[in-house]
């Protein structure tokens, strides 16, 4: 490909996007660190975060830590307690709703979410549906303890 292909690929808001990206990498931090820096280098002041229900703990401990510098706005995974059975007859419980996870952190005016623990296929509805930019915090993997890298180390 020919750097003007490549270029054609990017609006100037993904490259703008992409240089704040560079500029808040910080080597040997962590990613909460890093996201924190990205969002004061854009001048966001709301951050949002959908989380898992199971993973209230982590996204309580998240808010604090993100609640110095910025509004947070949290939402869980079960938020307007529907009914599975609306999705599938055979299935019971709460069915997740991440479709209403985005549009109740649109309502807040988040200017950036954080996916924490979403369920395949939850967190792609929540990153599509999700009018801020969505960036990953924790991925869902129960056999690792939600450390997917692991996967690594046991299968080489």
């Amino acid at each position: 490909m020919e750097p003007t292909d490549i270029q054609n690929l990017y609006t100037s808001s993904d490259i703008a996007t992409m240089k704040i990206a560079d500029s808040a990498r910080i080597i040997g931090q962590n990613r909460v660190e890093e996201i924190k820096k990205y969002a004061r280098l854009s001048g966001i002041k709301r951050i949002g975060i959908a989380n898992c229900i199971s993973m209230q703990k982590e996204t309580d401990f998240l808010k604090t830590m993100l609640g110095d510098e910025f509004e947070v706005h949290s939402i869980d995974c079960k938020v307007g307690r529907i009914p599975s059975s609306v999705f599938s007859a055979e299935a019971k419980g709460i069915s997740c709703n991440p479709a209403a996870q985005a549009d109740y952190l649109h309502e807040k005016e988040t200017e950036i979410n954080i996916s924490v623990g979403l369920c395949i296929g939850h967190d792609m509805i929540f990153t599509s549906k999700s009018k801020a930019p969505v960036t990953t915090l924790i991925v869902k993997d129960r056999e690792h303890k939600h450390n997917s890298m692991e996967i690594f180390k046991t299968n080489n």
